[in-house]
C-alpha cells in the first residue's frame, strides 16, 4: 500500500513538472509574439513619429525588449 502511495506521489510530481514546463514554454512564446509585434509596429512608424515618442530607430529593439521583458 505504501508503494502505491509513493508511485502516485511520484506521478503527481512528474505531472506538476510537465505542467509547469508547458506553462513556461507557453509564456515565453506569448512574450516573444508581443516582442516581435512591438518591433514591427515601431518599425512601421516614420522617423518623425518615432522622434515624437522619444525613440530613435537604432533603439527600437531595446525599447521593445524592455516593454515586454523589463530591464
Amino acid at each position: 500500500m505504501a508503494l502505491v502511495k509513493e508511485i502516485r506521489s511520484i506521478e503527481a510530481e512528474i505531472a506538476d513538472r510537465i505542467t509547469g514546463l508547458v506553462a513556461g514554454v507557453q509564456e515565453r512564446a506569448a512574450n516573444y509574439r508581443v516582442y516581435t509585434r512591438t518591433l514591427k509596429e515601431l518599425g512601421d512608424l516614420s522617423d518623425r513619429e518615432l522622434n515624437d515618442l522619444g525613440v530613435s530607430r537604432t533603439t527600437i529593439k531595446a525599447v521593445a525588449y524592455e516593454a515586454v521583458y523589463g530591464k
